[in-house]
């Protein structure tokens, strides 16, 4: 008989049994042997607040002493009500309507059927076809794997998804062929606009994207001036714009909405990883009132409810979570020592002949490997650079989170940091001195094998 501790399809990783998580303290995540690690990217930039937080965890504890769940089709509770209130305050941007759901996935699946339901209340119902980007990531749910822009990932599947229309990447590192950075916003308008016209306005219901794109692309913010072009057409069209915050959103990236950095407002965002840090799944879809009245006054309500949606104990931490980092100003730490920690990593990575492009905003940012630096050439797929950046950090005590396909979707590596708001400064050092040790040892590594 099999060995029940290799039950779980992701016990291992690169052929060895992964080790046991068994505490957190802070930033450091504790395993069986008593070794600590920095989590120097929260997980999937998942632990906004870190590990073993009392405040939050005590919070918990005390709403399940009253009640786990009281099932939403049939109550509210205090913790969802006093959460949505929070939520809307804080994203602003004429946000004022918030389904909760269980996490970044469903939360896209929610946004999706937000956009069918607005355009079928209005009489549209040709309005099915759905725009995103090519680099990009939304989730590995069918619908969300459809709107992702991410080769390797979506192959399996490939057959199954729904159309979805890809527009280029809007990344000022890597531009289209031809582009100059100058002109990238507006060869991006237009090749928007052209597709419009090509799949026809008519048929097209949402324009998904993220305004910091994760982990398909690593921490590539939009150049100046692209999310202000896309909402004009988005208006122009009668499109609605969604922003994809699960990652880059509740204050990661210096503003508590991330897409309030370019100054723009969707009509749908959605939201998840830091929501409830990690302490409880949660994801939410927020919408604003006129997205949600075309379809309240029509239908009655938005037709997406899954059976936790709403869970009671998950939007009392998701609400610890929120208080917290609204009363220590953490999204404002996020900000400022997002910017300590961009000098840190041009200090070390500056000079560095395979690191390309140092970019992201706040507590989101990514370093892209490179075999040659002036001609952008990534280091082969088959040396799987990634990966050994991703075990020489592990040995040397240092969670990050390396991807592959940064280039297109399947050659390219960059590594991503999104620590928890809480990391000091001395923190913030070691963490980006033991990448460079790990980043150094990889890539010499992979040139030893690939010569």
């Amino acid at each position: 008989m099999d060995d029940p501790g290799h039950r779980w399809l992701n016990q291992h990783r690169s052929g060895q049994r992964l080790p046991q998580a068994v505490g957190g303290e802070g930033v450091h995540v504790i395993d069986e042997a008593g070794r600590r690690y920095l989590d120097g990217s929260s997980g999937p930039a998942l632990f906004c607040l870190g590990h073993g937080h009392r405040e939050v965890i005590e919070a918990i504890k005390a709403q399940y002493d009253r009640l786990a769940f009281g099932y939403s089709a049939d109550f509210t509770s205090a913790p969802i009500d006093a959460l949505a209130e929070a939520l809307v305050e804080q994203a602003g941007g004429g946000m004022s309507r918030v389904s909760f759901v269980s996490g970044g996935s469903e939360a896209t699946e929610t946004a999706i059927k937000i956009a069918l339901q607005y355009h079928l209340a209005r009489g549209h119902s040709g309005r099915t076809h759905f725009f995103a980007r090519r680099q990009s990531w939304h989730g590995y749910t069918m619908g969300a794997l459809s709107l992702s822009g991410h080769p390797a990932r979506r192959r399996p599947y490939v057959g199954a998804l729904m159309p979805v229309t890809h527009l280029s990447p809007a990344n000022a590192y890597r531009p289209p062929d031809g582009v100059a950075p100058d002109d990238l916003v507006d060869h991006l308008a237009a090749e928007f606009e052209r597709e419009i016209h090509r799949v026809g306005a008519e048929r097209i219901a949402a324009f998904f994207f993220e305004p910091v794109v994760g982990a398909a692309g690593g921490a590539v913010p939009a150049p100046d001036g692209y999310a202000r072009r896309m909402r004009e057409l988005c208006t122009r069209y009668g499109i609605l714009m969604v922003a994809d915050e699960v990652m880059c959103g509740v204050g990661r990236c210096g503003t508590w909405r991330a897409l309030a950095h370019d100054g723009v407002a969707p009509d749908v965002m959605v939201t998840a990883k830091g929501l409830a840090g990690g302490y409880a799944p949660l994801g939410a879809a927020l919408m604003t009132e006129t997205v949600y009245r075309t379809i309240a006054d029509t239908f009655g309500t938005i037709a997406s409810v899954h059976t936790y949606s709403g869970h009671t104990a998950a939007c009392a931490a998701g609400l610890a979570v929120q208080n917290v980092i609204r009363r220590d100003g953490l999204v404002a730490k996020c900000r400022d020592d997002g910017a300590y920690l961009m000098t840190a990593l041009n200090q070390t990575f500056g000079q560095n002949p395979h690191v390309g492009d140092i970019r992201g905003r706040g507590f989101f940012v990514a370093v892209e490997l490179v075999r040659d630096r002036e001609s952008k050439t990534p280091f082969d797929a088959g040396l799987g650079l990634y990966k050994r950046v991703k075990d020489e950090a592990f040995a040397r005590g240092l969670l990050c989170y390396p991807s592959p396909g940064t280039v297109d979707g399947m050659s390219g590596d960059h590594v991503i940091l999104a620590p928890p708001y809480i990391i000091s400064r001395a923190e913030i050092d070691r963490m980006v001195e033991v990448l460079g040790q790990a980043v150094d040892a990889a890539v010499a590594s992979a040139l030893k094998d690939a010569s």
